[in-house]
């Protein structure tokens, strides 16, 4: 079968990536065509358009660049045409796929769409929009079925994929030399992977070097984000850039400061104490404010239902906060309380193999996909 996927941030990239390994697992005449990134194109993907051209954050890059996201979808469009898929999935990504999705259904395309969009969070009348145009839903949280069951939508839910990314991935012992880590302990900084998240998060995550003279703070570098972005926020503080390897950072990290995201739900898996750090510009902040209705931003905290890691959010973000909670979370009494939460929140999640079911699920609803039934 053909499949046409579109991913459009490094989360995206990844799972989809998983997702299309399985599915050449179970089909042989698998064919991918994508918008993604160097994950999906290893997988055996060919790559349209990279992640890296498609990322825009907040009101004012979207209104900014919105000439360019249109011409995207032109392209999109026409590119599905004529390469003829027997079924779209859609990863995330909600700005641009949900208006695909729409364009596809109206085209009698079968459309599945793989880790629903946070629209409990915002914009939950997105719902109706998704029952009308989604043919099947895959989602990654386990809350979100029970969500969409108030609409009368059944989805299915496979677990997590990052389950399987996590325990699937093996140290490479020779990280710290290879880095010229010493043998302090180490603090990661995890401050997003978009050129806004970074400029306005680090150099505030920066703040706290001096506080700790007895560790390295080492900054996990987004692979598609040029060095030169963090070292111009660095400058001359003793802080290392290591890109492309988070999750050996993480193996090894005492603690870690992380931007809101993909990446609180990475660190808790690799059963490291954290702060989750957000700032963005007031208007972002304010309008994103007046529209959310969830009462948390990390992912720990929605999952488990509680304010267990600690948020710092906007003023509350600076270096004597920063300091406080970083101090907390690496005493020996407060991090075995952190582990023993880590192992619920894994529980909750259930079972490894997302992907693997997912593909499955896939693979026998699209040989039955009658999109205009």
């Amino acid at each position: 079968m053909k499949y046409y996927i579109i991913a459009g941030e490094a989360s995206g990239d990844l799972h989809a990536s998983n997702l299309m390994k399985e599915l050449s697992a179970l089909d042989e005449n698998a064919e991918f065509r994508c918008w993604g990134g160097d994950l999906m194109e290893e997988a055996g993907g060919t790559l349209v358009k990279h992640f890296r051209d498609l990322a825009f954050m907040g009101f004012w890059e979207v209104a900014k660049n919105i000439r360019t996201i249109l011409g995207n979808m032109k392209f999109c469009k026409s590119d599905i045409l004529d390469w003829q898929p027997d079924v779209l999935i859609l990863v995330d990504y909600p700005g641009f796929n949900l208006r695909i999705a729409s364009w596809a259904k109206e085209n009698d395309l079968c459309v599945f769409y793989y880790i629903s969009p946070q629209i409990w969070a915002w914009k939950e009348n997105r719902v109706h929009q998704i029952k009308a145009n989604v043919d099947r839903m895959f989602v990654i949280l386990p809350f979100e079925k029970e969500f969409y069951q108030k609409y009368d939508y059944d989805v299915h839910y496979p677990g997590h994929p990052l389950l399987d990314v996590v325990n699937n991935f093996e140290p490479d012992p020779n990280f710290r030399s290879q880095n010229n880590l010493d043998e302090r302990p180490v603090i990661a900084l995890l401050p997003g992977s978009r050129k806004q998240e970074i400029n306005a998060i680090l150099s505030e995550m920066l703040k706290v070097v001096e506080d700790f003279p007895h560790f390295q703070f080492v900054v996990a570098g987004a692979p598609s984000t040029p060095l030169e972005v963090y070292k111009n926020i660095i400058g001359e503080k003793p802080v290392k850039i290591i890109s492309g390897k988070t999750y050996d950072l993480l193996s090894i990290a005492k603690a870690a400061l992380v931007t809101s995201g993909t990446a609180t739900l990475e660190t808790a898996l690799f059963n490291v104490p954290q702060v989750v750090c957000y700032r963005g510009s007031y208007i972002n902040y304010y309008i994103i404010k007046s529209l959310i209705k969830v009462k948390y931003i990390s992912l720990v905290n929605l999952i488990l239902d509680r304010p267990f890691v600690t948020e710092l959010i906007q003023k509350e973000f600076n270096r004597e906060s920063v300091r406080q909670e970083l101090t907390a979370i690496m005493e020996e009494k407060r991090s075995a309380g952190i582990q023993k939460t880590y192992a619920e929140l894994k529980q909750i999640l259930g079972e490894q193999g997302a992907a693997r079911k997912a593909a499955a699920l896939m693979f026998k609803e699209a040989t039955n996909c009658h999109p205009s039934s």
